[in-house]
């Protein structure tokens, strides 16, 4: 007797195929099943252009550069082109943008005793919105350039606290210089 007649299952070949296909299978499962739960990329933010003279600075292009992935629920999503130098968004699904600007000239309102809210060692200014007050836009006024955070209604704390850090790590602490009274 030889040894392919010596068992009485099926040939070692057929069981060897059966076992690729059965692993090759699940593997196409789980493909297809991680595919299909990614988030859908996330359209376009398009940015109106404000006076931002030093938009184009070394500061901005690192801080731009540094910016998270991820400010608490809201996710980066690119920037309808052509977008104005130093900018950024994040945005939660379906949610209006988080927009960051950077270089901005200081906001008329800044002036002395102007209140500060301070956020992991920045310093923030804010402007609201007359026509939506749950609108805010937040000025960092102790770098050497200014930068302007928009969150929409309900944003919370958590895109300020973490640009705060990036901020921080990034450009270098100077005293808030608030336009005189008057």
């Amino acid at each position: 007797m030889d040894d392919s007649q010596a068992g009485d299952g099926p040939p070692r070949a057929a069981l060897i195929a059966a076992l690729v296909v059965a692993v090759v299978a699940v593997l196409a499962v789980l493909v297809v099943a991680a595919v299909s739960q990614r988030t859908p990329a996330q359209e376009a933010v398009a940015i109106t252009g404000v006076p931002a003279p030093q938009a184009a600075s070394p500061d901005c292009r690192a801080l731009v550069e540094a910016l998270p992935e991820q400010l608490g629920d809201y996710r980066r999503v690119p920037l309808v082109d052509p977008a104005p130098a130093g900018t950024a968004a994040w945005r939660t699904d379906g949610g209006e943008a988080v927009i960051l600007r950077c270089g901005l000239d200081r906001p008329a309102e800044f002036v002395a005793g102007a209140p500060l809210q301070v956020v992991d060692a920045v310093s923030w200014f804010r402007v609201g919105d007359v026509t939506e007050p749950d609108r805010s836009t937040w000025f960092a006024v102790d770098r050497p350039v200014y930068v302007a955070l928009t969150l929409p209604p309900g944003a919370g704390p958590a895109p300020i606290q973490a640009l705060s850090k990036a901020i921080a790590d990034t450009l270098e602490r100077r005293r808030p210089e608030p336009a005189p009274i008057g």
